[in-house]
């Protein structure tokens, strides 16, 4: 039995030898190869003085050096914190400060852009870089990555248990600051088991990944999943939609995991049927609901079969999926609940609802985190008598699957990606034009939902749009700037004040379609 992702990658190496696991642009990296990678990798961190529990942030594309760093956290006890790289510099130093992380693994391309907040991070005491920069206005030591193959390559023998913690992954809270995901060990290899067993993944299989490695669909779905299984892994640096059908047909990818805005994307793209796609077997859906209309014309362009899930990073991945063990599909519905987990629908009270009825999502089951890294608080809040309690509202069948219907928490779900509107308002309320702010998702054909930012203006100040998009990009991640700026005299509001954002919503529409 494997307890830890380590000595999975281990298991695998000795009985897949030179099979090939890693497909990257034109090379191909087997079982054996990688695995010895891990281990001089491992070798080199633990010479620059990281150990077990040591945080180490991955500041990094897809690439390689990425799995390398991450499996060799993982040979150390070691726990990797990815970060997202479209995050601006004080986005970054507040994970770096938060996470306590002792050194920072970056793309060459990112170091001038974070290397300044460097100095911020107490914590931190050293860097280690993939590719080539100027390094001079950095008061850190700094290596090239590729120092750590300079070390053996023999077994380590650490000992990490399923319970000890492999990663802290960052996911926005309604505080308006990120929350750091504990996952253990344990938590990851029994979600891609249970992941795994419901795509029914074999040795045969090719799972390409283009989505970002720092998320844990990436990770569990793609990643994970061809490990467990013994199959390989076709990674892109990121999804290009001219470069995507000739990788599946170069490749002869079987699977996939995408956001509905890819498949969107995909739709539209007037070429498709000149591609032999006749490997891919299934592809997966996640991340936000998917519009019947999207995935329907899917399936027709591309003769492809599309299975909807649902998960989240406090439950490590995925924890539904519309089943392929003969029982139906419903389009429409994000499945059913995955081997080993359980899955229901309770009123306020966390009390059972009968079939039909809508309430809060909560799942239970060894994939759900251990915690928010430094936030009791917020860790009791989510975890209740062992149920993980989502924030999202759906429904639930009479045959068990699940269907959402809507958000209790105001997460913006843009592409896949997770944006809080509370972070953007605390970057609104600091430009000195703006007296109050109010942001809301708007329906979106091909994003889902886009960033909108309803304005007061301060009396006696002026600002257009634009300066505040310009603000708002200086100090957020492109994907959570609002795309839509809106003024008005006063937002609407409760007895008690609060806004009420829905109604904006409801003006917004009928103010545009008049």
């Amino acid at each position: 039995m494997d307890t830890s992702l380590y000595t999975l990658l281990e298991r695998q190496a000795s009985a897949r030898g030179e099979q090939t696991y890693l497909y990257w642009r034109d090379e191909e990296l087997s079982y054996a190869a990688f695995a010895h990678q891990v281990r001089q990798a491992a070798h080199g961190l633990r010479a620059r003085g990281v150990g077990h529990g040591d945080k180490v942030a991955l500041l990094l594309a897809n690439c390689p050096e990425f799995l390398t760093a991450f499996f060799a956290c993982a040979a150390l006890g070691a726990v990797a914190v990815p970060i997202n790289p479209r995050l601006k510099a004080e986005e970054v130093q507040y994970i770096l400060q938060n996470s306590d992380s002792v050194l920072l693994i970056v793309a060459a391309e990112l170091l001038p852009i974070v290397g300044p907040g460097l100095a911020g991070c107490p914590g931190l005491r050293q860097v280690l870089l993939v590719g080539t920069a100027a390094v001079s206005s950095i008061d850190l030591p700094v290596q090239p990555f590729r120092s750590l193959r300079e070390g053996p390559a023999d077994s380590l023998s650490v000992t990490v248990t399923p319970d000890d913690i492999a990663s802290i992954i960052y996911t926005s809270g309604t505080t308006g600051r990120p929350k750091g995901v504990l996952l253990s060990h344990g938590n990851y290899l029994f979600d891609v088991w249970s992941y795994a067993t419901a795509c029914q993944i074999s040795a045969h299989d090719r799972l390409l990944c283009m989505l970002p490695l720092f998320h844990v669909n990436a990770q569990v779905a793609s990643v994970l999943s061809a490990l467990y299984q013994g199959g390989a892994l076709i990674l892109l640096e990121g999804f290009s939609p001219r470069e995507f059908l000739p990788a599946l047909e170069r490749y002869r990818a079987t699977s996939f995991s995408a956001v509905p805005t890819i498949y969107a994307i995909l739709n539209d793209l007037p070429d498709a049927a000149q591609y032999d796609l006749s490997n891919l077997r299934v592809c997966i859906c996640g991340a936000a609901p998917m519009p019947v209309e999207v995935f329907e014309r899917f399936e027709q362009s591309y003769k492809a079969f599309i299975l909807e899930g649902y998960g989240l990073s406090e439950g490590t991945c995925v924890s539904t999926l519309n089943p392929l063990d003969g029982r139906a599909r419903k389009i429409g519905s994000i499945g059913v609940a995955l081997p080993g987990q359980e899955v229901r629908i309770v009123d306020e009270q966390g009390q059972p609802l009968p079939a039909g009825a809508v309430g809060e999502i909560v799942i239970r089951g060894p994939n759900v985190m251990q915690g928010y890294y430094k936030n009791p608080e917020a860790t009791a809040a989510s975890i209740r008598d062992g149920w993980l309690y989502t924030g999202d509202l759906g429904s639930c069948d009479a045959e068990g699957y699940f269907f959402i219907v809507g958000r209790k928490k105001e997460m913006i779900i843009r592409g896949g990606e997770n944006i809080y509107p509370k972070e953007i308002e605390e970057v609104l309320y600091r430009h000195p034009a703006v007296a109050e702010a109010a942001v809301v998702g708007l329906p979106d054909p091909v994003w889902g939902e886009q960033v909108a930012a309803f304005i007061v203006v301060r009396p006696d100040s002026a600002v257009t749009a634009e300066a505040l998009i310009s603000h708002c990009q200086a100090h957020l991640a492109d994907f959570k700037c609002p795309r839509v700026v809106a003024f008005t005299t006063a937002l609407p509001k409760t007895a008690t004040g609060k806004i009420q954002k829905n109604r904006l919503v409801e003006q917004y529409r009928h103010e545009t379609a008049s």
